[in-house]
């Protein structure tokens, strides 16, 4: 079981990385960062990053800034540990 959620995280973050680096929408390419962030936070748990970094992360998504907001809705996103994309 170990084995498949690891394989699961490194597609995962294969894929989120490639449409980061291909996306031209500089909001939808926050909201991949945040993702990526999201997904190691969820895989790697309380030893990624501190609980004030991880609440940081997380009310991002309430920001009046879309690239802040679009940031925290990715992180939110890859918390999931699911296949997404930016909304």
């Amino acid at each position: 079981v170990r084995g498949a959620i690891v394989s699961t995280f490194v597609s995962l973050m294969r894929r989120a990385d490639t449409m980061r680096r291909i996306e031209t929408d500089p909001v939808h390419s926050e909201w991949w960062a945040g993702y990526i962030r999201g997904l190691r936070r969820a895989h790697h748990g309380e030893r990624f990053g501190t609980e004030a970094e991880h609440a940081l992360w997380s009310s991002a998504a309430e920001s009046t800034d879309p690239k802040r907001a679009a940031l925290g809705r990715g992180y939110r996103a890859g918390l999931t540990l699911e296949s997404r994309d930016p909304e």
